[in-house]
Formats: structure tokens, C-alpha cells, sequence
């Protein structure tokens, strides 16, 4: 098995909640905070790691990232509250 790929849950420093997927969370999360992440990320920096998940493929990291990305804020909050994530 190669290396995993992660689904990430970042908290934006307006609030708001960004999912997405990487190899390397750490060097994905200094990405965002250096403004080259994603379009949505560089007006709401910084941007803190919440969670993170490993998966074994791609496909399922992606996955995880489209049904999160996908659910109102409360089934985010939710989700977050469920794994024992603080964010307030």
C-alpha cells in the first residue's frame, strides 16, 4: 500500500469551515496560510487545522471531501462535535 491520502476539515479565521484532501496535511495547511491554497482559503486566512483522516485511495478521500463540503452548517458542526473537535 502506497502512501494514504487524508481528508482535512480547516477552521477559516472568519468562522467557516473548508474540506478538502492531500497527501501532506501539514505542508496542504502551510499552503492555505501562505495564501496559495485554495481560491476560498486565501481571503480567510489564517486557517487552523481541525481533523484530519487518512484513507488508503484517493477515491475515497475525495469522497469523504464531496460529502463534507456538501452538508449544511449544522451536519458539518455535527460531524465535527461527533469526533470530539472544538472549533469555538
Amino acid at each position: 500500500m502506497g502512501e494514504p491520502y487524508y481528508f482535512y476539515v480547516l477552521l477559516c479565521a472568519d468562522g467557516t469551515f473548508y474540506g478538502g484532501y492531500t497527501r501532506d496535511v501539514g505542508a496542504r495547511v502551510a499552503t492555505h496560510n501562505a495564501g496559495k491554497g485554495a481560491k476560498y482559503t486565501q481571503t480567510r486566512r489564517p486557517v487552523r487545522l481541525l481533523y484530519a483522516e487518512a484513507f488508503a485511495d484517493q477515491h475515497a478521500a475525495l469522497s469523504a471531501e464531496w460529502h463534507f463540503k456538501h452538508q449544511s452548517r449544522a451536519a458539518k458542526e455535527a460531524f465535527l462535535q461527533a469526533h470530539h473537535i472544538q472549533w469555538r
